[in-house]
């Protein structure tokens, strides 16, 4: 199928090593080894870490095309501490090139021409009124798109008021435990038991599929009627950064697929631990390792 991501470039930085990332890139990555023609939609700045994650970029096999070159304004970082279960926590640093992007009227009509079949957007880009601006233009323009949304809250990259006027807008979203106990507080409705709350936020919002992701635990998916929770694959978690953008490429992939509840969630937990169990947001990986099933 034919995706638009649009979102953040971003080096992660542990300790000494920087990794190139940000969910909507990891996205890209992972959806594109699942067979998907991807556009991906992002800004690095006129800087040397803007020139060496174009060179990444290309050599994971995104096309940069569409990837701006933003002068004046640096390449995004963000400062990465895993914690004992290798889980990892995040502070997002700006201004960062990202925040910049735009199309003109020529470059909008070039994409609608593509028909895209998924518009894929998180939460830390639309804190930019010009990402904001940029995304609402994009769906406007592609009307039957579907609309998918990792809501992903990072610290001081959010409010109440705009995950709930980005969930409004999507068809499908994906969100983790933690996630989801806050939008119901936000949108008073019940956290537990989690179908509960699959099947709420999804009349509240319009989607037609929702997934809480729970870690180890695995995840809870609601796709059209069906619910169902899976459990979690056992692995060795070596670092957990891009696990969930992996997740999110799988559970599209799945939707898209036509597959019922179960199987999504069955692929995109072992999609997701798979990458888990490798250094890095963005190992290398082939859909044959991902058994059994789907």
């Amino acid at each position: 199928m034919k995706i638009l991501a649009i979102g953040e470039t971003i080096w992660d930085v542990i300790g000494p090593d920087e990794h190139l990332g940000g969910a909507p890139f990891n996205f890209t990555v992972h959806a594109t080894r699942l067979g998907h023609d991807v556009t991906f939609l992002s800004g690095v700045g006129a800087d040397p870490r803007g020139s060496l994650a174009l060179e990444h970029a290309t050599r994971l096999g995104i096309d940069t095309a569409h990837i701006q070159t933003i002068p004046g304004v640096p390449t995004g970082t963000a400062s990465v501490e895993l914690d004992a279960e290798r889980q990892p926590h995040f502070e997002i640093h700006r201004p960062a090139a990202y925040d910049h992007i735009g199309l003109t009227e020529t470059e909008m009509a070039a994409i609608t021409l593509q028909s895209p079949e998924w518009i894929c957007f998180g939460t830390l880009h639309q804190v930019s009124a010009q990402a904001r601006e940029l995304t609402r233009r994009i769906i406007d323009g592609n009307p039957q798109a579907g609309r998918f949304y990792d809501i992903n809250l990072r610290p001081n990259c959010f409010t109440a008021d705009l995950v709930k006027e980005l969930a409004s807008l999507a068809t499908a979203a994906k969100l983790n435990e933690h996630e989801a106990h806050t939008l119901a507080d936000w949108c008073g409705i019940p956290g537990e038991p989690t179908e509960h709350f699959c099947r709420q936020a999804a009349d509240r919002f319009g989607w037609q599929a929702v997934c809480v992701t729970r870690g180890a635990n695995g995840c809870a998916m609601l796709v059209a009627d069906q619910y169902h929770e899976a459990p979690g694959v056992a692995v060795k978690v070596v670092d957990a950064v891009g696990a969930g953008d992996a997740f999110s490429a799988a559970f599209l992939h799945g939707l898209a697929a036509g597959w019922d509840a179960a199987r999504v969630a069955g692929f995109a937990n072992r999609v997701g631990a798979l990458v888990a169990s490798r250094p890095g947001a963005t190992p290398m990986w082939s859909p044959e390792e991902i058994e059994p099933g789907g």
